[in-house]
């Protein structure tokens, strides 16, 4: 993660006077899946307690920190796999609003966001303000819904409880920005152990001991809140021990050998071995259930989008003429067809994506949810191959009133689909009907800006690009392409459509100004 590393090392010089600090929040935030809760609620923190640090300021941290990863290469803007997580994701946040673990303050002025990354560890993160990162191997790594809604539900608590702010108050309230630097180095620690290594060098180990008991006690409570809110959105509380069972399957992802006194988690068999007495009173608590059909289409596909490289690619689209296919259950043969036809396309052989991907329609008949995926891979893959009439065809979209009410991932595809067939005027248009109460979908913006320029637009198309960037916290960037709208405009002829456009980007060249502004304004303490 290049940019995030280049912002660590330019910070390094302030950390290392904080060390103890920072040894602390990397061993405490570089592994916060972990998911066991404590018998003994009596040494907790109080409850949401945020401190001094407000919600605006931490809002304001997680943006600096949720700006880099948007610009990292491995940040994924996948639709499908977004609204996924975001089925999982919803009956969790709610569970938090009825339980009263959410307050309105937070709900208000938190962004709730999750973001993807192209990263094959087993890993989630939560960032201040309500930014959530998850790992595209986590995904890949699970085979039911609720077991993945198991980590959304710890990392959901941490934030609820305020855990960032009460971390910076335990710590004398040193500068916001510190902070923000030193949560970023812990989310790229795995990914550059020799930055790391520097920052953990020469620390202080009493002080960092008093800060890993405090951080042991938030991982007690984030999974004790947790798994209230499992019940309550309607998961299965027994799919944490399934999930400790597979991180400990995992390398050992968080039992490396280190001492247990140098650690912010328990032990990965003391987590189990927790969370089985919790659940003592149920009956078969670690049983496995079903197969989850749909999470299982979705784990192949993380796998493959993670960019597992040319062999895995062709392993998976040789795995169907394997004689051992036939035998495995209708589950496992549809995840296998769904990443070989994805595989196949990455591998460049679009035909054959296309006759294995329609190999999967009788595997899941039976399944609506997962013949919703099936379909949209088909299209997806249509498309890609240049058949634009057959992607719609696939999609079944029937008339204009069930097309006003499509899911996200149905109308991006449709949007591309339109402008494949030479008809961006209708991609525009339903691109503006969704943006209208969706001002900050990235990816919509981007459609839209092609759609308006294969229209032979031109203010309007930059206009949409620093919509974009806005929506990717990039306000710099936005700043740039509103003027760029700007000076385009001022060359245009007097219109109607001109006036309305000029007065549109006017606007959004104020209040980009106005947040660099405050932004800067906020900033400046901490120098």
């Amino acid at each position: 993660m290049k940019p995030m590393v280049q912002a660590l090392r330019a910070h390094l010089p302030r950390l290392l006077r904080f060390r103890p600090m920072v040894l602390a929040l990397s061993i405490g935030l570089a592994a916060v899946t972990s998911l066991a809760p404590s018998p003994s609620a009596a040494q907790l923190p109080a409850l949401g307690d945020g401190g001094s640090l407000g919600a605006a300021e931490e809002r304001s941290i997680g943006e600096r920190i949720a700006r880099l990863i948007y610009a990292d290469p491995d940040y994924l803007e996948d639709p499908v796999l977004a609204d996924y997580v975001e089925g999982v994701w919803a009956p969790l946040l709610a569970a938090a609003k009825l339980r009263g673990e959410l307050p309105q303050e937070l709900e208000d002025r938190f962004a709730w966001q999750i973001m993807l990354l192209r990263d094959r560890s087993i890993n989630a993160f939560a960032l201040p303000g309500g930014y959530l990162g998850l790992n595209l191997g986590l995904i890949g790594a699970v085979s039911q819904r609720d077991e993945l809604a198991s980590v959304l539900a710890h990392e959901l608590s941490h934030v609820t409880q305020r855990h960032i702010a009460r971390m910076f108050e335990r710590q004398d309230q040193q500068a916001p920005l510190l902070l923000g630097a030193l949560l970023l180095g812990a989310v790229a620690m795995s990914r550059n152990p020799e930055m790391a290594n520097a920052i953990l060098v020469g620390g202080q180990a009493v002080a960092a001991q008093q800060q890993l008991n405090f951080t042991r006690d938030m991982e007690r409570e984030a999974d004790r809140v947790g798994l209230g809110l499992m019940g309550q959105a309607g998961y299965q509380p027994e799919a944490f021990v399934r999930m400790f069972e597979r991180l400990q399957q995992s390398a050992r992802l968080n039992d490396d050998g280190s001492f247990p006194y140098l650690r912010s988690h328990p032990l990965t068999t003391e987590r189990l071995a927790e969370m089985r007495a919790r659940l003592s009173e149920r009956a078969n608590p670690g049983a496995e259930p079903p197969t989850d059909m749909t999470q299982m289409l979705m784990a192949a596909r993380a796998r493959v989008l993670a960019k597992p490289g040319a062999d895995a690619l062709r392993r998976w689209a040789q795995e169907p003429r394997d004689p051992a296919f036939a035998t495995q259950s209708a589950p496992r043969r549809a995840a296998a067809l769904y990443a070989a036809a994805l595989a196949q396309q990455a591998l460049g052989d679009a035909s054959a994506a296309e006759r294995i991907a329609a190999d999967l329609v009788p595997l899941v008949s039976d399944d609506a949810q997962a013949s919703r995926w099936v379909r949209l891979l088909r299209a997806e893959l249509a498309l890609n191959a240049g058949r634009p009439d057959v992607a719609l065809a696939v999609l079944r979209l029937g008339g204009p009133q069930q097309r006003e009410s499509l899911p996200r991932p149905e109308r991006l595809l449709v949007a591309e689909v339109e402008i494949q067939r030479g008809q961006p005027e209708r991609a525009a248009a339903a691109l503006q009907t969704w943006l209208a109460t969706h001002p900050k979908d990235g990816l919509a913006w981007q459609w839209l800006a092609q759609a308006w320029r294969k229209q032979g637009l031109t203010a309007q198309p930059v206009r949409a690009e620093g919509e974009q960037r806005w929506a990717r916290l990039d306000l710099t960037g936005a700043l740039d392409r509103f003027r760029a709208a700007q000076a385009l405009l001022a060359q245009a002829p007097k219109t109607p459509a001109n006036d309305i456009e000029a007065a549109i980007v006017d606007s959004r060249v104020r209040q980009t100004q106005a947040a660099l502004k405050e932004e800067l304004q906020r900033e400046r303490p901490s120098r």
